[in-house]
């Protein structure tokens, strides 16, 4: 068990966890109800996939901007600031929704909002993880990290789904403003070094630039990021369809979308603990292979069930399958690149596990108006196949040089401390989560 949740010795790293936990389920709660309510007003899948486009364009369109930003400044401060904004937004959508002045147009708004925050937020957090932890410990640091995100994702859709049906979505909202209280408080609890400005004494964009050329230099980070932006296009906005899944296929309501969705959280779960186990990175290319060709297996067999528990039992290795191959490819990722180019590269990973989720969520509303949500998901169950193929063929090129970079960052090390316990250390400011 001290093997399984190492990266719990951290101290920093327990208040991010802690905090986190609490956090992350009003997250859930606040997206499933958020789903619910865009399509209870409009009955449309298309204005629900729109509403996810605008919601996840800004991390495509920013993230560069958002991981300058982290290798520039301090990421913990980043993060701080990204989650209180965040807070006041959802704030705002409970207090329209439960003054019943909500339109579909505020959701609009207040949803790319949230992604200009994330923009920002993810690739400062993501690169925040190994100063909390170290290289060591980053590895089960990040499974542990998706292990939580994914229990509140099987809790936070099941309390959603009694809430809505009991007192309606505002109170999902509000209860998601409330949560970010904790992760703020964790943030700030925290102990970290103060790490100077990391001025290049290059403009933004040339250093926005230097990131993007490292990506296209770097032939396994390349292919990593290449595979994760293929599935988040054609296979991940499954999700986005739920709603109709549960209402026109399955003929549920609210409570059956948050069973839906919690089974889906359930595999992911899963498949996050299964990566907490392990130690080092050896093997987890073919991990990311396999787990890549049975998610398109498992979402097209999904597409095909017309019964409400073969489809949840069919959302559980979806949801292990997603996580598996996103949590790995972070991982390596994460190996591979020196920390002075963390930020930039992980906004990179940002764009294309969150930024290209926009373009496919938009496709498959507008593609489920036109053939039907099990069609439009059996396709991007296919593509998913297609591209795992491909990757695993390709692996055994990939391994050389990948092995070389790994070495390279284990024998460069010069990462800060991850706690510094003198008083004098102590910062006031500091964030992370989603």
């Amino acid at each position: 068990m001290s093997s399984f949740v190492r990266a719990l010795r951290h101290r920093n790293f327990q208040l991010f966890f802690g905090g986190q936990l609490i956090s992350l389920t009003g997250t859930w709660m606040q997206s499933v109800a958020q789903s619910w309510l865009v399509y209870r007003m409009t009955r449309s899948s298309a204005i629900l996939g729109l509403v996810s486009f605008f919601s996840q364009i800004p991390v495509f369109l920013l993230a560069p901007i958002g991981g300058a930003v982290a290798d520039r400044v301090n990421r913990h401060r980043v993060v701080v600031w990204t989650q209180t904004v965040s807070m006041l937004l959802a704030f705002t959508l409970a207090a329209l929704t439960l003054g019943g002045l909500i339109r579909v147009w505020h959701i609009f708004v207040l949803a790319a909002a949230l992604g200009v925050v994330n923009a920002f937020d993810i690739p400062a957090r993501q690169a925040f993880v190994v100063e909390m932890v170290g290289r060591e410990d980053l590895m089960n640091a990040i499974a542990l990290n998706s292990s939580m995100v994914n229990g509140a994702r099987v809790v936070g859709p099941a309390v959603a789904g009694v809430v809505v049906a009991a007192v309606g979505e505002g109170w999902c909202f509000f209860l998601n403003g409330v949560s970010y209280i904790a992760v703020i408080i964790g943030l700030l609890m925290m102990r970290v070094h103060r790490t100077r400005a990391r001025h290049s004494g290059r403009s933004a964009l040339a250093d926005i630039a230097e990131g993007f050329r490292f990506v296209g230099r770097t032939a396994p980070i390349r292919a990593l990021l290449v595979l994760l932006g293929i599935v988040s296009l054609t296979a991940m906005p499954y999700a986005v369809l739920m709603p109709v899944f549960a209402d026109q296929i399955l003929h549920g309501g609210a409570a059956a979308l948050g069973i839906l969705m919690g089974a889906s959280g359930v595999g992911a779960l899963a498949g996050a603990l299964s990566l907490a186990a392990r130690r080092g990175v050896r093997g987890l290319g073919t991990w990311v292979a396999v787990a890549t060709l049975s998610f398109g297996i498992s979402l097209l067999l999904f597409s095909m069930s017309r019964h409400f528990w073969l489809s949840v039992v069919l959302l559980v290795p979806v949801g292990a399958s997603m996580m598996v191959q996103m949590a790995a490819s972070n991982t390596l990722i994460q190996a591979m690149v020196p920390d002075a180019l963390r930020g930039r590269v992980m906004a990179v990973y940002s764009m294309m596990f969150m930024g290209m989720a926009p373009f496919g969520a938009l496709l498959a509303g507008s593609l489920a108006d036109r053939i039907g949500a099990p069609i439009t998901v059996a396709a991007g169950g296919i593509v998913c196949v297609c591209a795992a193929v491909v990757f695993r063929l390709r692996l055994p090129a990939l391994r050389g040089e990948a092995g070389q970079l790994i070495v390279a960052q284990e024998m460069a090390g010069g990462l800060p401390p991850a706690e510094v316990t003198g008083p004098s250390d102590q910062v006031v400011l500091q964030s992370s989560r989603r």
